[in-house]
């Protein structure tokens, strides 16, 4: 076996499901998860139309590389959505479909790790877990970069130093954050692409949440945005994953993307030709419609937007917590610890959250999860609001 396997931990929901262990949830209240990050609004009956339509052409192996028109159609989107300089992304050289961005973020560190050269894998933390076990099966040593209060939740970059830097092969960024929300800014992002360039690593920017923020809010940047601005419309070294996931409420659908630098591409295609990831025909047809189609996304963030404004209207008074920049979760810092307030709020009022430090690593002499929860509010609004008074009278009454 992999000897890497054994420094694997536990998943955050293999853990809250031990929290929970022995714990009666009053039976008279229905339950409402907030704590699992998955969608729950309906995928758009247009996106289950076309998969049943296409059903029929499942004679031939698909390929790798998906069909030109599904390319087409997310080169479209993708210069349209991050305002890129017109033909600056080649369809058939900067763009992969990948069934989902999770498979594609574990699989791009097996890809382009030496574990020669002991590599570090840079990562924020609190973070979203595949990263890490990505690094040590990759064979390389996970290290964090921590996002608190005081860095305005996103990884505090300027304590990493030079010579952590230099044996980075790969650094992974989240933006917007999971689970804090925070959007990193273009600054941020064309430092972290020259510190890129001294150092000899690549980027790889899990972007499944772009398009879930507040409906007044501007979109929030992303790394191949930032990339073109400094005048880089090669996108070197830096590579972005999308998913439908999200955007479209369609988890099931597993269907994603990874786009950017041409040379990476070329290497991560070969190595999943050998991997078998091929998404299957009628799953790239009603991609292509999802991708093609804004109206169902603005509805969705509509919903989002409801969900939040009402959640901390309830929530404010009573908890440290705040808007986020952008995604579907509230970053809460709790008055006791966090586990606590988990279990606690589940044998009395029956809703789940996620412990923060379940997210998170010690680094740096702190846990910058710990008294923090994690609240995904994916449930319909009706059941959010219901959450959030939950949570307040479990607050009030302790």
């Amino acid at each position: 076996m992999n000897p890497n396997l054994s420094q694997l931990q536990p998943y955050p929901f293999e853990r809250l499901a031990k929290l929970f262990d022995g714990v009666t949830a009053p039976p008279g209240l229905q339950p409402i998860a907030l704590s699992i990050g998955e969608p729950r609004h309906a995928t758009p009956a247009f996106i289950t139309e076309e998969v049943i339509t296409h059903l029929h052409g499942l004679s031939r192996y698909p390929l790798t590389r998906g069909i030109a028109e599904l390319r087409e159609a997310i080169t479209q989107w993708l210069t349209t959505r991050f305002s890129l300089p017109a033909t600056s992304v080649d369809p058939e050289r900067h763009v992969l479909p990948v069934n989902g961005t999770r498979e594609a973020l574990f699989a791009f560190a097996q890809c382009v790790i030496d574990p020669r050269d002991q590599p570090l894998v840079i990562m924020p933390n609190p973070f979203y877990q595949i990263y890490e076990g990505a690094a040590l099966l990759a064979g390389a040593t996970p290290w964090f970069t921590n996002t608190t209060r005081a860095s305005g939740f996103l990884p505090d970059f300027e304590a990493v130093a030079a010579s952590t830097w230099e044996r980075c092969q790969l650094l992974y960024i989240c933006t917007p954050g999971n689970p804090t929300g925070a959007v990193i800014p273009t600054e941020t992002l064309q430092r972290l692409i020259e510190l890129a360039d001294t150092h000899d690593f690549i980027i790889a920017s899990d972007e499944c949440y772009s398009e879930i923020y507040m409906d007044d809010a501007p979109p929030p940047v992303g790394l191949l945005q930032a990339a073109a601005a400094m005048g880089r419309d090669d996108y070197r070294r830096c590579v972005v994953f999308h998913s439908l996931s999200k955007r479209s409420n369609a988890p099931g659908l597993r269907s994603g993307f990874v786009a950017g630098d041409a040379a990476v591409m070329k290497q991560f295609l070969r190595y999943r030709t050998y991997h078998g990831c091929a998404m299957p025909p009628a799953t790239q047809m009603a991609s292509i419609r999802a991708w093609q189609d804004e109206t169902h996304v603005a509805d969705n963030r509509h919903l989002y937007t409801q969900k939040f404004r009402v959640a901390l209207e309830i929530l404010g008074p009573v908890l440290d917590v705040g808007a986020a920049d952008a995604g579907f979760y509230l970053w809460a810092h709790t008055p006791w610890a966090d586990t606590d307030f988990a279990r606690e709020l589940y044998a009395q009022q029956h809703v789940s959250v996620l412990p923060g430090s379940y997210l998170s690593r010690t680094s740096g002499g702190i846990n910058p999860g710990s008294d923090y929860v994690r609240m995904a509010l994916v449930a319909p609004v009706e059941d959010c609001i219901e959450a959030a008074e939950r949570i307040k009278s479990y607050i009030v009454s302790r």
